[in-house]
């Protein structure tokens, strides 16, 4: 097994590395003066089962180039397979034509990361499942639920618990997490105007006198998030705790959720977090290296995936 990292996530890609115990390859990905990516391979990949590990994550067009290319270099020294490992897959909002005359983005990229020679794809809670399809080489997506489910279960254990959806669209995602921390499910009902704004209407279920977990798999400008813990709240809630895997954080995100009525924000480093997502006093940032590393030692060894997640 080899394992090559870009630039979008050094940090995660040692963490893995570590849990695997095995180095990093060795590896150059720079920029030229015009801002052209080079990629050479310092070693001998020959014949090897090569994982590239690589979050599409800001500034994303420059990340995905550096994959493309990462796995353009390791098809022509003759890897024997090539694994893209994407803990966040940008695009994958632009699943669907939501209008006339609208691309498929997230088709396009997965066209473009087949073509490129990759062999099988490795990503973690896709936006939307069905992205799976996009693909047409294997495609497996983790989940991580385990994660979140012991962070909760070591920092909520004794409190009176309710799973929150902030939209209809994440209800199947929190009934998830529900089940599995043995907590009701609600709903916020929300009506968005345009996008980046969403205006929230109503809550369904009983969410008084609880402790609300927010589930979702993006976090984009913060306005959801922060106006359904305001909605949360205004129901008789006792306090709303967030969990999101990936921390896009765009814009002033962080500051309006610093300033929000969120008791706690909990994100993956599936993106790198930025110096003010670390200094944040109500952000905190769990680890998905364990999780991601165990489903690579799996694929390698050509065991389960899915039982991770039994």
């Amino acid at each position: 097994m080899k394992l090559v990292a870009g630039n979008s996530n050094r940090p995660l890609a040692e963490a893995i590395s570590q849990y695997l115990k095995v180095p990093l390859a060795r590896a150059t990905v720079r920029r030229f003066a015009d801002m052209e990516i080079f990629v050479e391979i310092g070693e001998n990949v020959r014949g090897e089962d090569v994982f590239v590990l690589q979050s599409t994550s800001y500034p994303t067009n420059d990340h995905l180039m550096e994959l493309l290319i990462i796995a353009d270099a390791l098809r022509r020294a003759s890897a024997r397979r090539i694994t893209a490992v994407i803990p966040y897959f940008g695009y994958a909002r632009q699943d669907r034509k939501p209008s006339a005359r609208t691309p498929i983005s997230a088709k396009l990229v997965a066209n473009l990361i087949t073509h490129s020679g990759v062999d099988r794809v490795l990503t973690l809670d896709l936006h939307a499942g069905q992205i799976q399809g996009f693909f047409d080489i294997p495609t497996d997506n983790l989940f991580a639920a385990p994660v979140m489910v012991r962070d909760v279960k070591d920092r909520m254990n004794h409190t009176d618990k309710v799973v929150v959806s902030p939209d209809v669209g994440g209800v199947v995602r929190a009934r998830a997490l529900a089940k599995r921390i043995d907590a009701p499910l609600a709903i916020v009902d929300k009506r968005r105007e345009r996008p980046g704004e969403s205006e929230v209407m109503n809550i369904i279920g009983d969410v008084a006198g609880r402790s609300c977990i927010l589930v979702d798999d993006i976090v984009d400008s913060g306005g959801t998030l922060c106006n359904a813990a305001e909605a949360l709240l205004n129901q008789g809630a006792k306090d709303v705790y967030a969990y999101i895997t990936h921390a896009v954080l765009s814009g002033g995100a962080v500051s309006r959720i610093a300033n929000s009525k969120l008791k706690e924000l909990v994100v993956t480093d599936s993106i790198q977090p930025t110096e003010a997502v670390k200094v944040a006093g109500n952000i905190r940032v769990i680890t998905i290296a364990p999780l991601m590393g165990e489903a690579i030692a799996r694929t390698s060894t050509e065991s389960s995936v899915s039982s991770l997640f039994d």
